[in-house]
Order: structure tokens, then sequence, then C-alpha cells
């Protein structure tokens, strides 16, 4: 895919349809040298977010290509879904409830430009998020702070600018679990960050539930690192470690004729410990097996529905299919 553009806006969409307009106008009336696009990515809306973006693609200013997943697979995954339909040289994406301000990714592009970097995060000084989503958003970061090969401290955020470069490497994944910010830390170090705006939510409420923070979290520790594995281990060794000392203390004990009987409910307490630990390091194990099986039985990343652009539709199921393909 030729980049024919400066920069393309690729907006994941969850039920926007009241919000995603006033996104798009923003958008269009920005000033980019080498022009500008935007990919609107529905991941699986039940609203009218589809009917609203159709209506956008007729009155378009810029040109617009609507994808459809056929249902929700994830904002990691929409975004994926999003590069893979960019034509710019670079790309930034934004939340589709306004709290990310256009012009401010247009200094994340002028910064990634200036400085070369291939991936620029947007780096929060106030966050007009709830206090659940802040506390999400500070635990996967200190989570990927030992995860991930990144810059200890150095905060990630979905709102980014990367280069076409990167985000093709990027685009090649094709795993079920997809952890952006992993999959660009093992491709570059060249990244960098600039202090942006965050605006309140202009409607509606945030789609991250604990499920869905829980299920990233566990992409950057399982997809992206072995730390869990090597963790599990290490508490093994130290369980068996204590085992032993207590052993040698009751024979000590035992020996001396004193201290404590040690009987039903010691044996007991040791037992539920020790047998805890083995269920969680099973589980740990299971998960990452899991995690393989799903991805040998190429369980799909993500389902195109139907391609919508500025000047044409073309379906993912029926003819012409050759200009499907020519997009993704």
């Amino acid at each position: 895919m030729t980049a024919e553009l400066a920069l393309t806006f690729v907006v994941p969409m969850y039920n926007a349809a009241s919000s995603i307009t006033a996104l798009v106008r923003d958008i269009e009336q920005l000033g980019v040298d080498g022009g500008h696009e935007i990919v609107l990515v529905n991941d699986g809306s039940t609203d009218a977010t589809v009917e609203v973006c159709r209506d956008l693609l007729r009155t378009a200013r810029v040109p617009i290509t609507l994808v459809e997943h056929a249902r929700n697979f994830g904002e990691h995954n929409a975004v994926l879904t999003g590069w893979r339909h960019a034509r710019g040289r670079h790309i930034v994406n934004l939340d589709d409830d306004g709290q990310n301000p256009p012009r401010e990714a247009v200094r994340l592009w002028q910064h990634a430009r200036l400085t070369g970097l291939d991936v620029v995060f947007g780096h929060y000084e106030v966050k007009q998020h709830s206090v659940f989503r802040n506390f999400g958003s500070w635990l996967t970061n200190k989570v990927t702070d030992y995860a991930l090969d990144k810059p200890h401290g150095f905060y990630l955020s979905s709102f980014r600018c990367v280069s076409a470069f990167v985000a093709h490497q990027v685009e090649q994944y094709s795993g079920p679990y997809p952890y952006i910010d992993g999959l660009l830390l093992q491709i570059t170090q060249r990244i960098g960050s600039i202090v942006v705006a965050h605006e309140p939510r202009r409607s509606g409420e945030s789609g991250y539930t604990f499920r869905k923070l829980f299920r990233l979290w566990l992409s950057a520790w399982i997809n992206f690192s072995l730390l869990p594995l090597r963790l599990a281990t290490v508490l093994g060794l130290l369980i068996a470690g204590v085992g032993v000392c207590a052993f040698v203390a009751v024979c000590v004990l035992w020996l001396m004729d004193r201290g404590p009987r040690y009987g039903f409910g010691w044996m007991m307490s040791a037992f539920v410990v020790f047998s805890g630990t083995q269920l969680v390091m099973l589980g740990l194990i299971g998960e990452y097996l899991g995690r393989v099986f799903l991805a040998v039985n190429q369980t799909p990343q993500s389902v195109v529905r139907q391609i919508t652009t500025s000047q044409t539709v073309h379906a993912a199921d029926s003819a012409p299919r050759i200009n499907v393909a020519a997009r993704a």
C-alpha cells in the first residue's frame, strides 16, 4: 500500500452516534500540509453509529473510509484494522468521544516529523477520565514497566502518532489478542512523548469495563512477556523454601520436646496455601496454552463486513471482491 497523504486519522468507534459527527467536522477543518484523511472503524456498535457515519461520507470534505466489523472485537483490534486501510505517511489514533482534540493530534504529527521518531505518545497532564479508568490506565502502565521493553515510567496512551513504516510492521500481526503498545516496542525504540490536552467526554460514558481492562492487562503480560511464568517459578521456589524451613523447625522442636503441638489446623492451613499456589500456577500456564491454542486454530483478529469510502462502496462478502482485497 503506497502512502498518498501526509496524515491519516484512525478512529475506532463503539456506540459513537452522538459524538462522531463533531469529531469528524473538527478533523475536516484542520490544515495539514500534504493532505489528510479519516478512517472510521465501527467495532460492532449497537446504536446508529453506522447510519451517522454514512451521512458524514455523503458530505465529506476530506477522504473518509468507513470500515465495519462484523461484531465487537475490541479497541486494539479495531485500531489495527484502521491502520490496514490508512494511506498516510503518518497515522494518528483518536478516541471516538472527542477527548483527544484533533489539533493536539496535529502537534503529535509535527513532533514526529521534526524529530524523526517512529512513535509519539500523547501524555496527559490532566486527565478527564473517571477514577476507575484513571486507575486502570495507571495499573496498565505499571504492568508494562516490568512486562515490556520500555523506559521505566514512560507513559503509554492510546493517543499516539506512528509512522507508516511502523504501522505496516505492526499490522502484520494476526493473533487474536493484539496489544499495540507491546507490538510497537518490539519493533522500534525510537519513541517519544509530548504533553497534550485532554478534554471531557462530549457525550455518553466510557465503554471500558473491568473485564475489558483485565483482558488488556493479560495481553500486555502474557502475549509479550515470559515474566509471569518466571514470577510463578520464583513464587514456587519461595514457598518450597518456606516449607523446608517449617519442616526443619518442626523437627527441631520435636527433638527438644518443646513448642506447640502441630495438629489438624496447622496441616490444613499449609495444605490450603500450597494448593492455592499450585492452582494459580496451573491457571497461569493454562492461559498461555489457551492463547497458543487460539492462535494455532487461527481465531480471527477481526472480520470486516463492509468498507465504504466517500466515493465508493465495497462489500466484503460480495463482488467486486478484488477491490476489497486491494484496500486491505
